[in-house]
């Protein structure tokens, strides 16, 4: 049904990193998610009534959150949509993770309700009646939510979207919470062993965990997290296309919000080639990433030697004696200025986070092998870098 209307209303549905369309997906989605869990609230509470189940009508209600979520998405996502002011000149894309963190809010706020409800129903048990009807509405919700979890999820996934994420964790979780609820009515139908308060407090655990996960998902975004690989590797892919350019380092990602990322780069160029055209080149990759992955793009070059025996042979022996003290470090910037007493070797280090030697003792092992491999009259100047991404 969602691939159908995705159709007929989105004309370029396959430009995930255009605002527009993005907005277009998520107003869409949020609609039918509207629609879907106002009929599931209908239904579950007419079952609730029914059946004086209290898991049931706690599950109906839960289905009434989602519907509020669903709200919060389609808001979320209009308001994220909007274009670039005076006030926001990076857009408003990060709306779209408060969206997402505004409906992981609503999931643990009902996860607590509804552990509260289940424990009161334990102290005081009643029992439960249960039919046809409230049988097969129960097996209809749960197909429902399932393709409610799949549309998100797979929509998400293309858009790299955190609130679809969540609504899609948030709609499986559902589907565990109402396959419990029907066991429990079963075993209270054919047992007499009333179960009910007891399946509460499993689905108010399960939809818990969703909430906690979805915060999870919509958080890291907002508080600054590493670029996915793909999009890493597309980056190294243009750039070091040209064959003037002999590396990449320092390489930034920010995130405004989808479709909204500024990523600045330095890259190596050979400093003995003309710097006019050098320029024109790194002009050249900064146009081809903004038109192929749709961010803003700032080069810095950074020259290097790269037809000087002597200093060539330099930097590898540095690169060989940083590569044995951990496989993980990598070196740039490799520069070597020669005095009449000593010759310093100027380069940077990136080092991981929680790496297993500080910088400092990393820079004094550096220095000490140096002096015993290369020579007592060079010295190191070491810069050391985190490393950014993955």
């Amino acid at each position: 049904m969602v691939t159908l209307l995705v159709n007929l209303f989105i004309q370029e549905k396959e430009d995930v990193q255009n605002p527009q369309v993005r907005q277009q997906y998520g107003m869409l989605c949020g609609l039918v998610g509207i629609i879907l869990n106002i009929l599931l609230f209908l239904g579950k509470f007419l079952a609730g009534l029914m059946s004086h189940s209290i898991s049931i009508t706690a599950d109906a209600f839960n289905n009434l959150s989602d519907a509020g979520s669903s709200c919060v998405t389609l808001v979320g996502f209009k308001m994220a949509g909007a274009k670039p002011d005076v006030d926001h000149p990076f857009g408003h894309g990060r709306i779209e993770y408060i969206a997402g963190l505004i409906v992981s809010g609503a999931i643990l706020v009902m996860a607590f309700e509804l552990v509260k409800g289940s424990v009161e129903k334990i102290l005081k048990p009643e029992p439960v009646e249960f039919n046809l009807l409230v049988f097969w509405i129960l097996l209809a919700s749960i197909f429902v939510k399932f393709y409610m979890a799949f549309y998100n999820y797979k929509i998400g996934k293309k858009l790299t979207s955190a609130a679809m994420r969540a609504t899609a964790i948030d709609s499986l979780s559902d589907t565990c919470a109402t396959t419990v609820v029907l066991v429990g009515a079963l075993v209270g139908r054919f047992t007499g062993v009333q179960i009910d308060g007891w399946c509460g407090v499993l689905v108010g655990l399960f939809i818990f965990y969703a909430g906690i996960s979805a915060a999870k998902d919509t958080l890291n975004p907002l508080l600054g997290q590493p670029p996915e690989e793909e999009f890493v590797c597309k980056i190294e892919e243009i750039v070091l296309a040209y064959e003037e350019i002999c590396g990449i380092h320092d390489l930034l990602v920010h995130d405004y919000g989808p479709g909204r990322r500024m990523i600045s780069l330095h890259v190596e160029v050979p400093a003995e080639g003309n710097i006019l055209l050098l320029h024109d080149v790194v002009d050249n990759a900064e146009m081809e990433l903004r038109k192929n992955l749709n961010c803003e793009a700032v080069i810095h070059m950074d020259p290097v030697v790269t037809q000087d025996a002597y200093v060539l042979e330099l930097k590898s022996k540095i690169e060989d004696l940083i590569k044995e003290i951990d496989s993980v470090l990598t070196m740039h910037d490799f520069r070597v200025v020669a005095g009449q007493t000593h010759t310093n070797l100027i380069f940077d280090v990136v080092v991981p986070y929680k790496f297993h030697i500080s910088d400092e003792a990393l820079s004094e092992r550096i220095q000490r092998q140096v002096g015993i491999r290369i020579g007592e009259n060079y010295f190191v100047v070491i810069q050391v870098d985190k490393a950014y991404i993955k």
